[in-house]
């Protein structure tokens, strides 16, 4: 009897010490916000374009919301979360004004070279160098890590722009991608995926190629909350396309809510067993826009002066509350990927971003 009693004690013991280790498994949760500026990052509405009756409908509404005299208080009216959450237990860098750069190394500036370059750590400006429906002939982080026995089936992202299936390379690389317009698929799909599903059809985009972030967000938060991967891609799409456009009110109010989509996010994670306290955020965007002329801000490219210029924010498992750098650095969107890669636990080359406590 007491040596049954020992041996159940024991395998309690075991069996408890195995699900604490599992439990603290890193996850990663990887976002970006195509083509938003660093300047509306640090510095909020922009005050040559908030006035500007070619760019704004409302100038006089849109600076009821976004509008303060001092840039510290435009940005956190414009991105709350942020900087009022995430500048308390995070890093966000990129803030040049203040020595702090991150800047793309490939000489595309356009979106498919910068998440290339984000997703599989290097630039390939040889075989990159259009947004064409190509399959991705690097391996991104998402595919090397998906082909991991321990993490197969546990990678996932979702897109607002349909290339996101060729830029993962999704036949090859095994990961689920659902981008563009595409539905949830499977056969346990949820109650809001159904939803989703028979929402976004009637939902009239304003780009051929682009839906609504609404979509990609909750199609990625369901995703999440059913099949708990370890490694998360969810590409926003909406603040580049209205910058197109020359919207900027609309450019704001879609980082606005872009910044209550990345809390929403968060607070789902830390509200979850599986990734409470043991996952990483990095945030960050493909690729910068034009500044020094008003004109430019709508686009980017190698012609666009500062569209190689971009920013980083991460919080979350192991990163140091540093809030906003105001050393002088250098970082390169090449240097996510091996990141992510060390992380997981998985063979690294590259230089890594160095956030941990």
């Amino acid at each position: 009897m007491c040596r049954l009693l020992a041996a159940s004690i024991c395998l309690f013991l075991f069996l408890n010490s195995f699900n604490t280790f599992s439990q603290e498994d890193p996850k990663v949760v990887l976002v970006t916000l195509d083509g938003l500026r660093w300047q509306e990052l640090f510095s909020g509405a922009d005050p040559l374009l908030i006035s500007n009756t070619e760019y704004v409908r409302d100038t006089t509404g849109l600076k009821k919301h976004f509008w303060r005299e001092t840039a510290t208080a435009r940005r956190e009216v414009l991105l709350p979360f942020l900087w009022k959450e995430v500048t308390r237990m995070g890093q966000l860098h990129g803030n040049r004004d203040l020595g702090s750069k991150v800047d793309l190394t490939n000489k595309m500036w356009f979106s498919y070279p910068g998440y290339n370059e984000i997703l599989s750590g290097k630039a390939d400006d040889d075989r990159i160098d259009s947004n064409d429906k190509i399959p991705n002939p690097n391996k991104t982080i998402l595919e090397i890590v998906n082909k991991e026995p321990r993490y197969k089936g546990k990678v996932a992202a979702f897109g607002s722009w349909d290339v996101f299936p060729y830029i993962i390379n999704e036949e090859r690389s095994g990961v689920p991608v659902n981008a563009g317009f595409e539905l949830a698929v499977g056969n346990n799909l949820t109650a809001r995926e159904q939803f989703l599903n028979e929402l976004q059809p009637r939902v009239p985009s304003p780009w051929g190629t682009v839906r609504l972030d609404a979509f990609t967000h909750h199609y990625a938060v369901e995703h999440m909350k059913k099949n708990h991967p370890k490694l998360v891609y969810i590409a926003y799409g909406e603040t580049d396309d209205f910058a197109h456009d020359g919207d900027y009110e609309a450019y704001l109010k879609s980082a606005h809510n872009t910044d209550t989509l990345l809390k929403q996010l968060w607070e789902f994670t830390q509200n979850d067993s599986f990734y409470k306290d043991q996952t990483l955020f990095i945030i960050t965007t493909d690729h910068g826009r034009g500044a020094t002329d008003l004109k430019t801000w709508t686009g980017h490219g190698s012609k666009i002066k500062d569209a190689g210029s971009v920013w980083l924010i991460l919080f979350g498992k192991n990163v140091a509350p540093r809030s906003e750098i105001n050393d002088k650095e250098q970082l390169y969107s090449n240097q996510i990927a091996p990141t992510i890669s060390k992380m997981l636990g998985l063979q690294t080359a590259g230089k890594l971003l160095e956030f941990q406590n």
